[in-house]
């Protein structure tokens, strides 16, 4: 192990990760320590760390390794690795949960305009909950790149009578917006969840709003606004520097009088990002587990799974976006945010069964 990667501000991404009895046989014997107190286990980790000079330096290492380093970074990091999450928007983080879209816009980049009438919208959104969505995600304004603002009255109008159809029909509804206003007359109407695609950050008054509604929160990475964050995104390292934006905006929230147990982490892919970026956040996606909280992933249609596979139609991405999704519950995502509910669940019932018997 590089000790000298120890001296600063460095990270962990588990690896190693074992399911079943393995993962229980690795935890007995003091080989492993459990993901997220869930039912996968990680016996080595990826030490990562930024260089003084520039650049980040990454190392291996070995759970046993790691203990005996006798590191307050290191064992707080494992702690938080480690340690179970508490149910979230009442569902628990030991296994898998799906978020169903529902975009009550003329513009998305898959279902845009196919849901813009509020019966359509409400039906498609029972529907998903029929096929075994634990949450439906109700959105009025478009995230797609290249967006532009919607008004903040045209917004409520779209989803005012979603949000409040679908509560009263027994549905759990999360609103996905970037506005308090919104927030509000949703949570009003019946939303339990707030989802926002700028981590709280684009409204001044985001902030308290979540805090005084004591709601679940999801925040999602982005790097500059829908209309520009295409244009030309970079990143030092993608995973570290997403990791980072939302260790900052989880410090806001914290300030704000904001539970850390009452968030979800989303790494946006897509959100300014160009597909090797993605790539490498996927790929290191374990990293996020370091901040405490669940972590949701939405890669449904997108256009990586176009660039990886050449189909165009967002429609016609349901192969590689559920590839995509299963990757990410293997690398220890509790959520899936999905176009596709039925086709997810069947997926995550093989692989949970296949993985951990139940």
């Amino acid at each position: 192990m590089n000790e000298t990667l120890l001296q600063g501000k460095f990270w962990l991404r588990p690896l190693g990760l074992l399911a079943g009895e393995a993962a229980r046989m690795g935890v007995a014997a003091g080989m492993a320590l459990p993901l997220a107190g869930g039912p996968q286990s990680f016996t080595h980790c990826e030490i990562l760390a930024r260089m003084p000079e520039g650049g980040v330096a990454t190392a291996l290492a070995s759970i046993i390794e790691l203990n005996r380093a006798a590191c307050p970074r290191v064992e707080s990091l494992l702690e938080r690795l480690s340690k179970p999450r508490p149910d979230w928007a009442g569902r628990p983080l030991d296994r898998v949960s799906i978020m169903g879209i529902v975009n009550v816009t003329p513009d998305s980049f898959s279902d845009g305009g196919d849901f813009i009438d509020h019966d359509r919208a409400i039906a498609h959104g029972m529907a998903l909950w029929s096929e075994g969505a634990d949450l439906l995600d109700i959105g009025g304004e478009s995230t797609r790149p290249g967006a532009m603002p919607v008004p903040e009255e045209e917004e409520i109008r779209r989803i005012e009578p979603v949000v409040r159809a679908l509560a009263k029909a027994g549905a759990a509804v999360s609103i996905d917006t970037r506005r308090a206003r919104v927030m509000e007359v949703a949570m009003a109407a019946g939303a339990r969840v707030i989802n926002d695609v700028s981590a709280l950050a684009d409204d001044p008054r985001s902030l308290a709003t979540a805090a005084k509604a004591g709601a679940p929160l999801i925040l999602m990475h982005r790097q500059g606004t829908s209309a520009t964050m295409q244009r030309d995104p970079h990143y030092e390292l993608a995973s570290l520097d997403v990791l980072e934006a939302l260790e900052a905006r989880v410090e806001a929230c914290a300030a704000a009088g904001i539970e850390r147990d009452r968030i979800l982490i989303d790494p946006g892919i897509g959100f300014g990002k160009h597909a090797a970026h993605n790539l490498e956040i996927l790929a290191r996606l374990g990293l996020l587990h370091g901040l405490g909280c669940g972590v949701m992933v939405g890669l449904s249609r997108k256009s990586l799974v176009g660039h990886l596979t050449q189909v165009v139609p967002p429609k016609e991405r349901l192969p590689g976006s559920l590839a995509g999704g299963l990757f990410s519950v293997a690398s220890g995502a509790q959520w899936l945010r999905v176009h596709d509910v039925a086709a997810t669940r069947q997926v995550l019932l093989v692989w949970r069964a296949a993985s951990f018997g139940a």
